[in-house]
């Protein structure tokens, strides 16, 4: 980590310089010695809007933090209102615009480090005979299925790794109709060029180029796979017809990008925003999170999306605010001194979801503010537990905005782990509260009692 502070006293390496080095023959990638020292430490000074650009909207984040939490700190001791815990007081400047959720969990999900893979879809991964993994739609899909032609983007992925991952280590928390699992930026430069950059002549000329060639191989394969259909088995043919449902996706997606690709992109300026942030360096780690939150932010506030998901760490992985080897921590054993670390890791997850609240409530919106008008979920698809078992049951969860939409808050929503609703009864409220017409999602047996 030493080696990140001496860039404090040097000059950025010229990316010119580098390139006439080297001939110019290949395309030189963004280098940590091209970089501006105040854009790689300085911590953020973006500052909210006093407007969002749009009119009011139902939107949502969902935001995953990996390997559980030290669940003694985070469980309020009492039910009702106003309670809070030791690691959830740092919300208390939002206490009536968030609900703690305890005793609840997806009862088909087997949990472990698999927790991200079923947080938003509930699957058991092992109920299809001989699939050693087999995953299904995930709530924010659901969502973005149904309204996502109203926004540029039907919906935003974002993790700290970049693309999908591998099964049961998803570096995503979104999965198509079909399960296959949609990949996540990481980059906060790529992600805000995404947003806010307008493209030139010559790169729109290469998107639709690009487009093009998409909808050319997509008709490929649709005609070989119809061809190739009439020879197979049920079991093969099964396996194609899930195939090609995901082509069928890829194709509506192509065709919303087109839709959209002369519409000019919102004017949003970079400055205060630390887009060069790395997720992987531990000194990066608290901006990074800010300003793909800020991202998140001015995302929902120029309605580019209406659907965020966000996995702040992948399972098995993650730091703290100080660079703490989080998923060390998470096999405490009941040792206090790392459940003590823990709690330390969990407080500055919540300080930046605290962080993120302020600047929706900061946000004026249709005479209410953009938190009134979005709903934030942050939790985790494992509990680590008095001993660190990795459970599936007792999840830590925390629900803030919404008001608008009808959401209560302001309490502890507490349920008996052993005999609690689904937690797909939280992610059919989010979804009908979006303006989804679902009657169920997975195996909800209704919107979750308290919350509505």
């Amino acid at each position: 980590m030493s080696h990140n502070f001496a860039f404090h006293n040097r000059r950025p390496l010229s990316r010119r310089t580098m390139l006439r080095g080297l001939g110019a023959c290949v395309a030189l990638p963004m280098l940590e010695a091209m970089l501006e020292p105040q854009a790689y430490a300085s911590e953020s000074t973006y500052k909210p809007l006093p407007h969002s650009r749009t009119k009011p909207v139902p939107r949502v984040i969902f935001c995953y933090i990996p390997n559980g939490v030290n669940i003694l700190e985070w469980v309020p001791k009492q039910a009702g209102p106003g309670a809070l815990s030791p690691t959830l007081s740092v919300l208390a400047g939002h206490s009536k615009d968030v609900t703690v959720l305890s005793g609840l969990g997806h009862p088909l999900a087997k949990g472990g480090h698999s927790g991200a893979d079923t947080w938003l879809t509930g699957a058991d991964l092992n109920r299809v005979p001989g699939k050693d993994y087999a995953n299904t739609v995930s709530a924010d899909q659901v969502i973005a299925s149904a309204i996502g032609r109203a926004t540029r983007f039907p919906s935003i992925e974002i993790g700290d790794m970049s693309g999908t991952g591998s099964a049961l280590h998803s570096h995503t928390l979104a999965f198509d109709q079909n399960g296959t699992p949609l990949p996540a930026e990481n980059s906060p430069r790529r992600l805000f060029e995404r947003l806010f950059v307008p493209d030139d002549a010559a790169s729109r000329a290469a998107t639709l180029k690009r487009y093009a060639e998409k909808r050319s191989i997509l008709d490929a394969i649709s005609g070989d796979a119809f061809t190739l259909k009439k020879d197979l088995g049920k079991s093969d043919r099964i396996r194609l017809d899930e195939y090609l449902a995901s082509v069928r996706e890829t194709e509506a997606r192509v065709k919303r990008q087109e839709i959209w690709i002369d519409v000019p992109r919102p004017d949003v300026p970079s400055q205060g925003l630390q887009i060069n942030s790395q997720p992987q360096n531990a000194h990066d780690r608290p901006m990074w999170l800010d300003v793909m939150l800020e991202l998140s932010y001015l995302a929902f506030a120029t309605d580019s999306t209406r659907v965020i998901t966000f996995e702040w760490s992948r399972e098995a992985g993650g730091f703290g605010g100080g660079g703490e080897n989080h998923h060390e921590l998470s096999h405490h054993g009941g040792d206090p001194g790392m459940l003590s670390k823990l709690a330390a890791i969990d407080r500055f997850h919540v300080s930046r979801l605290n962080r993120f609240l302020d600047f929706l409530r900061s946000t004026e919106e249709g005479g209410r503010t953009m938190l009134d008008h979005t709903m934030v979920l942050l939790g985790s698809g494992m509990n680590s537990g008095e001993k660190g078992d990795h459970s599936p049951k007792n999840l830590p969860l925390v629900m803030a905005g919404g008001s608008a939409w009808g959401l209560q808050h302001g309490t502890h929503l507490a349920h008996n782990p052993d005999n609690h609703p689904p937690l797909s009864n939280v992610l059919l409220t989010v979804i009908q509260k979006m303006g989804v017409n679902a009657p169920r999602f997975n195996d909800s047996t209704g919107p979750l009692k308290g919350l509505v």
